[in-house]
């Protein structure tokens, strides 16, 4: 039976107003604070057991999944653990690797497509992750960029987990068996930081055991975080001139549980998302080594977090994991 909880979210413009961040071409925008609520009890207990990662890098493979939900298009894209030598770009239906992997469902800015952020994503499935990223019918490139929709996508995120999951035990499926649905987390940038906030929050699924938010903010969701610890890493910007690093850093403060946030002093919204350098390898090895802990319950791979973290100083860490 899926863990979720998902009570009416709060439609408020005012609220919403201030998230105008995309992941393509982010105009400048006054930050609104999020609204103040105290964070209920949470129960300090992880929910993943102690385990081991794997230590080598997988080739990944890419497929399309067809959803909908009650009339909401939500073409899915899977990046996943793939046989075969590692490295080089992500191979459409590759056969998948030989294991059973946690899943992290990831959502986009607005005006974006999960395809923006594919060499971080396909960073995350080498290292023994199937990523689901769906394309969110009024927040993605082409559509109306309608941004109190963002407001529905913490429901559409819990469905395609839910038709995601359900690959592990469907006949014939290529990632039939590969599936660990008791290690999941939830990420994403901008409207999907929200998003995910919201599934921590507003719309709590049960189901999430870790987050990773990029340049996210409470705006229209709050800070009431509920359920079972689920740590938290908070990426963001400190010259972000879409969604202020204030407004970001207000929400982290909130969370109750294990947390982090990786700062970086020169970032802007999140370009450095978008391509590879520098900087997007040292949140992708950070992030990296966060699911390790979070997701695979690796205590090695926690004691390297602060280490990427800080490497090259690009980035400051605050660290409370």
């Amino acid at each position: 039976m899926p863990r979720r909880v998902t009570p009416a979210l709060l439609a408020s413009a005012v609220l919403i107003a201030g998230l105008v961040g995309c992941s393509a071409d982010a105009r400048k925008t006054e930050s609104q604070q999020a609204p103040v609520e105290p964070p209920p009890a949470a129960t300090p207990t992880p929910q993943v057991p102690a385990g081991k990662a794997p230590q080598r890098a997988f080739a990944v493979g890419v497929r399309q999944l067809k959803l909908n939900r009650d009339g909401r298009a939500l073409p899915t894209t899977l990046w996943y653990p793939a046989a075969g030598q590692s490295g080089g770009a992500a191979k459409r239906s590759a056969t998948a690797a030989e294991g059973r992997f946690p899943v992290v469902m990831f959502g986009h800015g607005l005006g974006g497509r999960p395809d923006d952020y594919a060499t971080l994503l396909t960073r995350w499935a080498a290292a023994g992750f199937v990523v689901a990223a769906p394309t969110f019918p009024h927040t993605s490139r082409g559509a109306d960029n309608n941004v109190l929709d963002v407001l529905n996508q913490p429901a559409d995120v819990s469905y395609a987990l839910d038709q995601v999951l359900a690959l592990d035990g469907k006949a014939g499926d290529a990632l039939r068996g590969r599936l660990d649905g008791e290690r999941v987390a939830a990420a994403g940038h901008s409207a999907g930081g929200v998003t995910t906030i919201g599934l921590f929050t507003a719309s709590r699924d049960k189901r999430l055991d870790a987050g990773v938010v990029f340049a996210g903010t409470a705006l229209g969701v709050g800070t009431a975080f509920a359920g079972a610890a689920a740590p938290q890493l908070f990426v963001h910007g400190e010259l972000d001139e879409v969604v202020e690093y204030a407004a970001g850093r207000a929400a982290y403060d909130k969370v109750p549980w294990p947390k982090a946030m990786l700062s970086l002093p020169k970032g802007d919204h999140g370009r450095a998302l978008l391509s590879d350098g520098a900087t997007l390898r040292v949140v992708s090895d950070t992030s990296v080594e966060f699911l390790r802990w979070s997701l695979y319950g690796d205590p090695e791979a926690k004691k390297r977090i602060s280490t990427d973290a800080t490497r090259g100083d690009i980035a400051t860490f605050d660290d409370h994991l």
